[in-house]
This record gives C-alpha cells, sequence and structure tokens, in this order.
C-alpha cells in the first residue's frame, strides 16, 4: 500500500517570514499572542493594554498565514467593535480582512438560525422582538391568564422577563432563579412556570423569537444536530472570541460548538473586568477556560498605554483584595503623575459643588468638557450633581439614553414592515391595527384571530367582522401593505411609502412629533443602504443606533458637554480626569453584595474598572452625611478604599472659602472659587 504524506496546512511561522513588522509594531506578549499558531490560547488583557490592538493585529498575521479570511469568526458584544477590528486590519493589510466572518453572538447565531429554520419547525423569515416586545407579551398573557388579579402580588412583566432571562442564560430553572433572587415571589413558582411555558408557545405560534432564543435555539441545534453542528463548525477554522469574561454559560457553550471542528479558539479578556453578572454573565467562564480547553496557553497583557504610573498603582492595590482571579500587575512607561485624590465632602451637596468648580477649573485650563468623566454606580447617584451643573450651565450628555430602534415610533414605523415579512407575528399586527382610527385593543384581537386562521389579509374586508365605523381606516392600511408586499419595492421606497401614511398618525399621538419626523427622516435614509426587509428588521434589533433626536437636546452635540455615566456604561471607555461619585459601603459594594465572596469580588472588579478609565487624574469622593426617606445618617467609605495608604491615595478636605483662599504650596492645586481643596493633614 503506497502512503501519501499530507503537509501541514499551518507551519510555525516567525515575525520575520511577513510583510508587517509585527516584532516592531507590538510589545512582547501582543507579539506572542498575534504569533500564536494554532490550539486553543487564552490572552488575559489588562485595562489599557492594547487588547484591540493585538485582535487586529492577530487577524492580519492569520490572513498573511494564508488563512482564508471567510475561515475566520470574529465574535464580539458589539457589530460596531467586530467593524473597527476589521476596518483598521484592512488599513494594516488590505481588503481581504472584510471577508472575516464577524459580528455579535446572537448576529451570528441569527444567521445560522435562519440558514436552519425548518430545522427547528421555524419558517426562514421569523422575526425577532426586541425587550420591549417581549415585555408587551409578558403582560398580555400576564392579563390572559388572570394573574393580575390574585390576592397575593404576583410578579410584574419587567421582573417576569428577569427571572426567564436569567434562568436561561444562567442554565438555571426557574426555582432557582426565583428562590435565590425573588424570594417573595416562591409561593407563585407554578404559576411563574406555567407563564413561561406560555411564553413560549406564543412565540413558537408567532414565528417570533427573542434574544435569548436565537442563543438557545442554535445550541439546541448544534447539540442535536451533527450535521449542522459539522457544518457549522468546519467553516470556522479559527474562531477569536473579545470580552470572553462578559460571555453567559450559553455562549461559552457555543464557542466550544463553533470550534469543534477544527479546536483553533483564541479567548481575549480581562478577569479583572467582568462586571456584568446581572446580565447573565459568568466570571467562571473566563477562569475555567484553561480547564474546558486543555493544554491551552495563557498569555497576559500587563504592560498599559492609557494611565499614569500612581493611577495604575491604585487599580492594582484594589485588585489585590479580589479572591478569585488571575495574577497579573499593570505597568507603564508613562510617567508617574499625580496621586488620585480621595476627597471628603460633608453632604452630596458639598460634594456636588466640589465636581462643578473642578470641572471650571479643568475647563479654564482649556481641557475640553468631553475629556472630563464623572462616573457612579447607579443612575440616581448623579441626581444632585445633574442639579448642580444645570445651575452653572454645564452641559452634560448622560450615558444610558433610548435605542433608536427602541423609540415608540421607530418601533410604529418597524411594525409595518414586520407583519409583510411574517404574517403570523401578532405582537406587530397589535401595534399596526391599534393604530388605525376606530380599532381598540379587542377590535384588534378579533382581526389578528382571523388574520392567523386565514393567513392573509386579502378577504378580511369582506369577512363580516369590519365595522363600517373602521372600514375605511382600516382598508388604507391593508393599501398600504400591499403596494409595499411585491418584490420590484425596495427597503427604501417601502419605508417612504410607510412614513407617509404614518405622518398624521404620528403628528396625533406625539406633541413633540416635529423630532419625531426628523427621527423618521433620518431612518428613511438609512433603509436606502439595505436591500432585504428582513435585513433591515435583524439589524436594527441585534445592533441598535444609539441616539434619536428625541432622546437628546439640540445644540448640546456642539459643546462638548461633560459626561456623566453609570461605571457599567463607561467600561471600554476612558478620558484624561475621571470623578467616581458616592464611593461608599453600600453602594461600592453594594448593600446585596455582602453575603457572598463571588458578588463582592464583582463589587471590587467595578471600582477597578471605574479607576482604569483615567489617563492623568483620578478623583474619588463621598459625602460623609447622606440623605433618606428616615432623615440625614453616616455613611462609610467604601471598604474597598479605607484601608488603601496615602501615599497611594491621597486625601483630601474641603474647607470653605475665606477672604484670601489658598492652597498648601508644595502640592500646586489650583485655587477654587468659592469652596477650597487641598490635602487633609
Amino acid at each position: 500500500m503506497k502512503k501519501f504524506v499530507l503537509r501541514r496546512d499551518d507551519t510555525g511561522h516567525t515575525a520575520a517570514d511577513f510583510t508587517i513588522p509585527y516584532a516592531e509594531l507590538l510589545n512582547e506578549q501582543q507579539l506572542r499572542a498575534v504569533m500564536f499558531d494554532r490550539g486553543s490560547s487564552l490572552v488575559i488583557a489588562g485595562a489599557g493594554t492594547g487588547k484591540t490592538r493585538t485582535l487586529v493585529y492577530r487577524v492580519s498575521r492569520l490572513i498573511e498565514s494564508g488563512v482564508d479570511p471567510s475561515s475566520i469568526l470574529l465574535l464580539t458584544f458589539t457589530r460596531r467593535a467586530s467593524r473597527e477590528m476589521l476596518d483598521r486590519a484592512s488599513a494594516i493589510l488590505d481588503a481581504r480582512c472584510h471577508r472575516i466572518r464577524g459580528g455579535t453572538f446572537h448576529y451570528y447565531c441569527n444567521t445560522i438560525l435562519h440558514r436552519y429554520a425548518s430545522r427547528l419547525g421555524f419558517p426562514e423569515n421569523f422575526t425577532i422582538i426586541d425587550t420591549s416586545d417581549a415585555l408587551d407579551v409578558l403582560q398580555l398573557l400576564r392579563t390572559e391568564l388572570k394573574f393580575n388579579k390574585l390576592s397575593e402580588r404576583f410578579p410584574n412583566k419587567n421582573s417576569l422577563l428577569g427571572i426567564i432571562s436569567t434562568a436561561v442564560n444562567r442554565r438555571l430553572s426557574l426555582h432557582e432563579v426565583v428562590s435565590s433572587r425573588y424570594e417573595q415571589f416562591l409561593v407563585h413558582i407554578d404559576r411563574i412556570e406555567q407563564l413561561a411555558e406560555v411564553y413560549s408557545r406564543y412565540k413558537f405560534q408567532n414565528k417570533v423569537m427573542d434574544f435569548d432564543d436565537l442563543l438557545v435555539y442554535t445550541l439546541n441545534l448544534l447539540q442535536t444536530d451533527a450535521e449542522v453542528r459539522n457544518e457549522v463548525a468546519a467553516a470556522n477554522r479559527h474562531v477569536l472570541v473579545d470580552e470572553y469574561q462578559d460571555t453567559n454559560a450559553l455562549q461559552a457553550d457555543l464557542v466550544k460548538l463553533f470550534s469543534s471542528v477544527h479546536r483553533n479558539v483564541m479567548a481575549v479578556g480581562d478577569d479583572a473586568q467582568s462586571i456584568y453578572a446581572f446580565r447573565g454573565a459568568d466570571h467562571r467562564n473566563i477562569m475555567q477556560f484553561p480547564e474546558i480547553y486543555p493544554d491551552t496557553a495563557i498569555i497576559k497583557l500587563e504592560e498599559n498605554y492609557r494611565s499614569v504610573g500612581n493611577v495604575l498603582t491604585l487599580a492594582n492595590n484594589v485588585l489585590e483584595l479580589a479572591k478569585k482571579k488571575y495574577e497579573k500587575k499593570l505597568f507603564t512607561r508613562r510617567e508617574a503623575g499625580e496621586l488620585p485624590a480621595l476627597v471628603r465632602a460633608s453632604d452630596e451637596r458639598e460634594q456636588s459643588r466640589f465636581i462643578a468648580q473642578m470641572i471650571l477649573n479643568l475647563r479654564e485650563q482649556e481641557i475640553s468638557l468631553n475629556d472630563v468623566a464623572v462616573l457612579f454606580r447607579n443612575s440616581r447617584d448623579s441626581f444632585d450633581l445633574e442639579i448642580e451643573l444645570g445651575k452653572r450651565k454645564i452641559p452634560y450628555v448622560k450615558y444610558g439614553g433610548q435605542k433608536f430602534s427602541e423609540a415608540a415610533h421607530i418601533k410604529d414605523v418597524l411594525a409595518h414592515l414586520r407583519v409583510v415579512v411574517n404574517v403570523d407575528d401578532a405582537i406587530a399586527w397589535n401595534r399596526v391595527l391599534t393604530l388605525v382610527d376606530g380599532i381598540g385593543p379587542k377590535t384588534a384581537g378579533e382581526l389578528i384571530d382571523w388574520i392567523n386562521a386565514n393567513r392573509n389579509t386579502d378577504q378580511i374586508l369582506d369577512s363580516g367582522i369590519v365595522s363600517g365605523k373602521y372600514r375605511e381606516n382600516l382598508s388604507k392600511l391593508f393599501a398600504l401593505l400591499q403596494s409595499i408586499r411585491g418584490e420590484e419595492t425596495t427597503p427604501g421606497e417601502a419605508v417612504e411609502r410607510i412614513i407617509a401614511y404614518y405622518k398624521p398618525v404620528c403628528e396625533k399621538k406625539f406633541d413633540d412629533y416635529p423630532k419625531r419626523l426628523k427621527d423618521l427622516e433620518s431612518f428613511s435614509g438609512i433603509c436606502i443602504n439595505f436591500s432585504r426587509y428582513q435585513q433591515i428588521l435583524d439589524d436594527l434589533v441585534l445592533d441598535p443606533i444609539e441616539a434619536t433626536v428625541v432622546d437628546s437636546e439640540p445644540g448640546k452635540k456642539d459643546e462638548e458637554p461633560l459626561i456623566l455615566s453609570t461605571i457599567h456604561s463607561a467600561k471600554g471607555l476612558e478620558w484624561e480626569h475621571v470623578f467616581i461619585i458616592q464611593c461608599l459601603d453600600g453602594v461600592i459594594p453594594s448593600g446585596y453584595a455582602l453575603e457572598l465572596d463571588e458578588d463582592l469580588d464583582e463589587e471590587l472588579r467595578l471600582l477597578y474598572v471605574a479607576v482604569t478609565r483615567a489617563r492623568e487624574q483620578l478623583y474619588i469622593t463621598y459625602p460623609v452625611l447622606q440623605q433618606s426617606v428616615y432623615g440625614e445618617f453616616f455613611t462609610k467609605p467604601s471598604r474597598f478604599i479605607d484601608t488603601i495608604s496615602d501615599k497611594i491615595l491621597e486625601p483630601w478636605m474641603l474647607v470653605e472659602e475665606k477672604e484670601s483662599p489658598s492652597l498648601p504650596e508644595k502640592h500646586e492645586k489650583p485655587a477654587l472659587p468659592q469652596l477650597g481643596a487641598g490635602p487633609s493633614s
């Protein structure tokens, strides 16, 4: 028998083998990650250590090595992050980088499910419902089951969605979730389980999926159908996962299945920045990665390019308190800089005055306001500060606004497209029909039942169930839908027709309709770039645009506003000057996190993330007295900073200005109007 020896597709490469001078452009550990050849690797990328840069050069290096770009799967937590990485890789190498399959877990799962929908009993044109739609469905079912009329309090729609979603993403039973997080509702566990089952049936019958379904159905499909699993995994010669510390149990299982043929997977993340447990993220995924993938190479990126040395010294000291972590120590070649300040204020009012005056001082030093950020644990923590900023006419923007596709007027227009794509989408039909003058929820329900039974709208006007008082208005709606069903109508044209039909509805429905009509103009322009209705619906739900005209004040963007943000929303961002306010026990860490070490560790990581947002100067503030509904009470500074040496975190004391304000010369802190600030003795 003759033997034919197959050569390995990949040979061991060195940096010298490539046109891009990787060794000159990367530090030693970044280069090691970029040049890693095959198998599994875990890149622990500390804050500000060039994680994105490393991934970009990794992608370029793989393509330079001869790897087919379309066989590389890059999973990120936003599609924008994926696009930016591939744009940068293309600029470094060439346009081949855009052939890489990149996107979020939900986006990639959606493409798989549309391809294999029939194996799950779904049509290819199933639609995706967003969070607000899911809440509406749960409220509808809660009412239909009469759970809203129980003598004992039953969870509202938000709590129900939280319970169901947590159970799905953490692979827990509903009973486990309720007993650990919603103990007051344990008496209703049978009803909650019944409602969850009815909710699942409702979605299947209406041919829709929510966000969690995209992961669950994909996982079930790949686990139970070997043919599909092999087809999907065979296409993924290299799997790269960004922000691996943010994955939930489902996503970790999916990564293993996506890479099950070639077994080349690189996970990049930072265990110290795992702060999204409330969304289902599981810190254990990154900690257990080497156990799940034997022979994993662990590569640590520790050289920080963002912050001055003294900020990193504080960050390292904060992280030392964590019980479960990968050992690492951030360092920089930058100067030491100013010591971070620990500012004690007498109360929230004084805390707000200090921050406002410091911000005005920074602006006088020609530091742009959008290079300054105020970070806090909860949105309510900034309320007092917002009042102070308003008094002093300091423009600001607060992160966490409404998503474009979640605005009511955009959802109204999208609903018309949804019923054309999926005639079974009762949620969209309800929205569309109740916009028609003369049709309320009851009539809409009757019309939806008829549409579901007949699976079309062609004869509904002659069916005998349509009343004369709204017949003409309903006729206009169906004429519109009929006009955009044809293949010759482009998505841009369809949306223009819907908006023309919807404009009088918008003017009647909303007091601020001029702003909303501007949104619709923008939306119409966006839709020109799409070739299919399904593409619009999927992209706007899976990758929503952040801001709406309704959301933002005119002119604010031109004034370079100060940034106010929760710490969770600030992850991945950075500013020259950062204030962390309300750094109190009971806030950071939260009072709910004091019982379990794993919860306390997450709170510690939250502070670490906040500290590492600062490039030049960091101020941590807390009030000694705080107001509650029961009156004033004394606070305690966060246990995470209370024991840190004054040589690492410099205490400041606020003093009221006298006739000739001055600060100790050796510290050279800027004098502040009306209120002095300086190191305490």
